[in-house]
């Protein structure tokens, strides 16, 4: 993999782990090679806009042969850092959280849930896919003894600003936040936003205008 000295644009961000998804599905039906017309076919992106992506990344493709699966399909988990296997932590483990922490998909794509926190007394000491339910008063603690790499807050929104601050002193430089509360956090933190509400508005959005131009 090349490095890349310009910045990638984030809906070219965004794409990526839909192209990593697909090319996995190619090897499960252990089809070695695909073409940038192929590939724009089944992912409704142009042939041109496939090449461009990837050219931020080093191109990957050669000229009539197009892209070998298997070595894409690791490129696109090492651009991802799907390789690095990092580790997890959910604050709040009411319904979306354990819901999350029971969702496989971690630890399929090489993410790895270590430790929930709540403080409801009545939660905490249950165990969740195998993970037990810690005091969030143990938060500190739990970091500095442990490797975290990401922090994902279910919590109420009153709670998530102050949860976040206390994640970012401790070190953690990632945030998944289903809180639906923009935080405010130093720049080397990076936090992705979860709003389940805002995709439905766009999906009926999408529904009533389809087809418009």
């Amino acid at each position: 993999m090349s490095d890349c000295e310009k910045k990638v644009p984030e809906v070219v961000i965004k794409r990526l782990p839909r192209y990593y998804r697909y090319l996995g599905e190619l090897l499960n039906q252990n089809i070695t090679r695909i073409s940038s017309n192929a590939l724009s076919e089944k992912m409704n992106v142009t042939a041109s806009q496939i090449r461009q992506d990837f050219n931020y990344f080093g191109g990957f493709g050669q000229q009539g042969y197009g892209y070998n699966v298997e070595h894409l399909f690791n490129e696109m988990g090492e651009i991802l850092g799907l390789h690095d296997h990092d580790t997890m932590i959910i604050v709040g483990a009411g319904n979306l959280g354990r819901a999350l922490a029971n969702h496989n998909a971690f630890e399929k794509r090489g993410f790895k849930l270590v430790g929930m926190f709540d403080n409801d007394k009545k939660t905490i000491g249950s165990t969740v896919n195998g993970v037990k339910v810690m005091p969030v008063d143990e938060l500190e603690t739990f970091i500095k003894e442990n490797r975290v790499d990401i922090g994902i807050l279910t919590v109420p929104k009153s709670a998530v600003q102050e949860t976040a601050e206390r994640l970012a002193k401790c070190g953690i430089k990632g945030l998944l936040n289903f809180s639906y509360t923009e935080l405010e956090l130093p720049d080397e933190v990076t936090v992705e936003n979860v709003h389940f509400s805002d995709s439905l508005m766009i999906l009926s959005y999408n529904i009533r205008h389809r087809g418009e131009e």
